[in-house]
């Protein structure tokens, strides 16, 4: 459950002056379209028509691999090739099948992100490979559920304060009043320009990381342990 506080800091944090200016220059909506963009992570959702694309969203493919590198985290070769053609392959794509792509965060039971739920167990049995770890697990999840399951690394967590279970406290503070910050997201997206395609978790998440990249040090956020998901 996300407390109060919880909620209440992030919609400070995803309502500063910058917010919007941050989110421009991220997606670099100026309509220069450099050939290299300055973000890569600019091109993780919509790489090979996105991971959640109806006739791949419930396998790994290697264009999901190159996504989660433009987010500055790579998968090992021996966990790509396990996830591309071993077991662990078919034991993802049988979790992932469980779990809806067309369901926004907000709008999402708890028991759908909360412990024992499919999304919960395929973040453990991604996180439990070697070489893999917990940023790169969420990244790889939210490639595949851009819309349900967020972008979450060491900066965004040093932001919001080290939640207990970051997935159960983004979808009751998203889900508060209405979905008040889950509309509040969309706004600003459609207001910068950004495609419609991208989902408001992933606003939330760009608006978030670059509110602290720049003076992010990692001993001066806590424990190096991930929270939990769900």
């Amino acid at each position: 459950m996300a407390s109060v506080g919880f909620t209440e800091r992030l919609r400070a944090l995803l309502s500063t002056a910058d917010a919007a200016a941050d989110l421009g220059r991220y997606f670099d909506v100026d309509e220069r379209k450099a050939v290299t963009p300055a973000f890569t992570g600019s091109r993780f959702e919509h790489l090979d028509g996105g991971g959640d694309r109806a006739d791949i969203a419930n396998i790994v493919t290697a264009a999901d691999l190159i996504a989660v590198q433009t987010l500055s985290v790579q998968v090992p070769p021996p966990a790509a090739l396990a996830l591309l053609e071993g077991r662990l392959a078919g034991e993802l794509s049988a979790l992932l099948r469980q779990i809806p792509a067309d369901t926004d965060m907000a709008n999402a039971e708890p028991a759908l992100l909360g412990p024992g739920s499919p999304a919960d167990r395929a973040w453990h049995l991604l996180n439990g490979q070697k070489g893999l770890g917990w940023v790169t697990t969420n990244k790889l999840l939210a490639r595949k559920r851009p819309r349900l399951l967020p972008v979450y690394d060491h900066v965004v967590r040093c932001v919001v304060g080290h939640p207990g279970s970051f997935w159960l406290s983004l979808r009751e503070a998203l889900a508060a009043d209405g979905n008040a910050l889950h509309e509040q997201l969309l706004s600003l997206r459609d207001g910068v320009g950004v495609p419609e395609t991208v989902s408001a978790l992933r606003i939330c998440d760009v608006v978030l990381w670059m509110s602290h990249v720049a003076s992010h040090k990692e001993k001066d956020c806590g424990a190096s342990q991930a929270d939990l998901p769900g």
